[in-house]
């Protein structure tokens, strides 16, 4: 059981961040929209826009680094195929522009505009550098992913490659205007904090919140739980959980909930990110042990 006592610390913890915060991380985007605009062969080339927990509005206060992606849209495109097609069955043909190109082009466009010693160049995105200004923001050099059907119909998201290898696709939200594409993440988000008026991002929250206390505190369980993660396994929760009077109420809920259905991949095997695209275990139970074993510290540190 979720003391009464927590409330007014999860009221606090539900809250978005300050407007200061909020203006620092505003700041932040604005100065890589700049930095885009000053490169010829960029400028026009490229969709800026946020993605992540604050795209999501789920950002909490003092952890607001803000995630900007640079979507590459000058035609590269990175496909995934159905089983036994390839990119001839769809009219498709090598690109000219590949994507570790793109990447040092914008590297050199954010080091201009920056400073060497303000970008730092990661497997995955560039860390630019915060100041009094502005918070750290991550930049992702992203193309184009298509997901095809056998009919040749797709849908659009978003890919990265990191410098090790290997290829990392998100769905953020429907990129271009195809209202006939299923809701991607940030529309899944934005339904299901109407249907519960307003409480699944606050609880989203309150669970990120928790999660970086339980880390701070040292208990294992936290530790390979991300953020993201956390938002997901909230989303997963039925909107019954966030319709109540008070927060301790909602979390008490959320957490009867995942306890029971993270006790077995049986229960949770079908769940999937926000977005709805991708599966959120992937039949990985070793990862849902650690979902399960998070519930488990959560509600021990909500009981002392």
């Amino acid at each position: 059981m979720v003391s009464a006592a927590w409330e007014d610390q999860f009221a606090a913890w539900a809250q978005s961040p300050s407007q200061t915060e909020a203006e620092k991380i505003e700041h932040a985007i604005t100065a890589v929209r700049s930095a885009l605009d000053k490169d010829d062969k960029l400028r026009s080339l490229t969709k800026v826009f946020v993605q992540g927990s604050y795209r999501n509005r789920v950002n909490v206060r003092l952890d607001s680094d803000v995630d900007i992606g640079v979507l590459y849209t000058g035609g590269t495109v990175l496909p995934e195929y159905p089983t036994g097609k390839t990119g001839a069955d769809f009219g498709l043909v090598d690109a000219t522009y590949r994507y570790d190109e793109f990447k040092n082009d914008l590297h050199g466009a954010l080091v201009r505009h920056f400073g060497s010693t303000k970008v730092t160049r990661g497997p995955k995105a560039f860390d630019i550098h915060e100041n009094t200004y502005r918070v750290d923001a991550d930049v992702v050099p992203l193309m184009v992913h298509r997901r095809y059907g056998t009919d040749g119909s797709f849908v659009c998201g978003t890919e990265l490659r990191p410098d090790g290898g290997g290829r990392i696709v998100n769905w953020p939200e429907r990129l271009f205007d195809k209202p006939e594409w299923p809701s991607q993440h940030y529309e899944s988000g934005n339904a299901k904090n109407s249907r519960t008026a307003r409480s699944y991002r606050g609880g989203v929250r309150i669970f990120k919140k928790l999660r970086n206390r339980i880390d701070a505190s040292g208990v294992g369980p936290a530790k390979p739980i991300n953020g993201f993660f956390v938002e997901c396994l909230v989303w997963n929760t039925p909107d019954a959980c966030f319709v109540h009077n008070t927060w301790h109420e909602v979390v008490e809920a959320v957490l009867e909930h995942l306890a029971i259905y993270t006790s077995h991949i049986s229960l949770c095997g079908n769940w999937t990110e926000v977005s709805g695209y991708k599966s959120l275990f992937n039949g990985d139970d070793n990862k849902r042990a650690q979902a399960a074993a998070f519930i488990v510290a959560a509600r021990q540190h909500l009981a002392q």
